[in-house]
């Protein structure tokens, strides 16, 4: 997916947002949105969004020190979605489909997103999961009868994780999947935003069900050419790639491979690219 007009305003608005969670002073908030307007040109509308939000993260850490800006949000997220959890596995449990629960599930974990946070209110969406209320959430697009046979078939898959809090969730749709020794989980090399990094994985305890690497890229969003050659194999040999969250269907939209992504549509830019509604929850096959 490209970069649009629409989304030079978010650009602004992130980095403010940034610079506002870590110093107070003004005049330090002015010079990093000054550095971001003169950075904005050089990024081509050719590139994915996450490009540029890669390029903006490395200007405010640049002006306010190499720090991990959401750290704290990042531990709130994990410890929430946490107490969540065994809600969550009864949720499967006790399902007529298991598959198609641990899947909404996972998609319902993608409210947990900063970079969106003013889109949809967290705890309510999270809470239509114990409600009849998230059944009735339109699915414009959702490719599960396809997304379920491509499951069976599939030897190696690669399940790219998008925020932290939300892995708890992924979590739940893994163990469902019951092919731990067949699956590996890629999360953001260097913390950006409130992506998932390593840290993240083995807090929610990821890292005993599944292996768990680096993606190798720090940006929010698996831009590929950013990525790790480790990476890059499994990405090439993966039969099945679960790509979760806005960020990872910016970067990867135009990739082939047996993609899957899932996320919930709060950007009316990628719902349009998506070819479906604003709070839609999408499953997307990508061919």
């Amino acid at each position: 997916m490209r970069t649009y007009l629409d989304c030079i305003s978010c650009f602004m608005k992130s980095a403010l947002e940034m610079a506002r969670l870590v110093d107070a002073n003004e005049i330090m908030h002015k010079e990093i949105l000054d550095d971001v307007a003169r950075a904005i040109p050089e990024i081509s509308l050719g590139c994915p969004p996450p490009e540029m939000a890669r390029t903006i993260d490395r200007i405010v850490k640049r002006h306010l020190g190499n720090v991990d800006i959401f750290k704290h949000i990042k531990e709130e997220s994990n410890r929430k979605a946490l107490a969540l959890y065994p809600r969550l596995k009864n949720k499967v449990r006790f399902s007529e489909d298991r598959l198609l629960t641990a899947v909404e599930i996972a998609i319902a974990g993608n409210v947990i997103d900063y970079a969106a946070k003013n889109s949809l209110d967290i705890e309510i969406e999270i809470e239509k999961l114990f409600t009849n209320d998230f059944a009735k959430i339109k699915r414009t697009v959702f490719d599960y009868t396809h997304f379920k046979d491509d499951l069976k078939k599939a030897r190696r898959i690669l399940y790219l994780a998008d925020n932290a809090g939300e892995i708890v969730f992924d979590k739940v749709l893994i163990e469902e999947m019951a092919k731990p020794d067949q699956i590996v989980l890629a999360v953001r090399d260097k913390p950006v935003i409130n992506d998932a990094v390593m840290e993240d994985a083995e807090q929610c305890g990821l890292h005993q069900i599944v292996r768990v690497i680096s993606s190798g890229v720090d940006a929010p969003g698996t831009i590929l050419r950013y990525c790790s050659e480790e990476f890059l194999e499994l990405f090439r040999k993966a039969d099945l790639i679960i790509s979760k969250g806005q960020g990872n269907y910016e970067a990867l939209s135009a990739e082939k491979g047996n993609i899957y992504f899932l996320f919930r549509a709060k950007c009316p830019v990628i719902a349009r690219h998506a070819n479906v509604d604003l709070g839609d929850i999408v499953l997307k096959r990508s061919h």
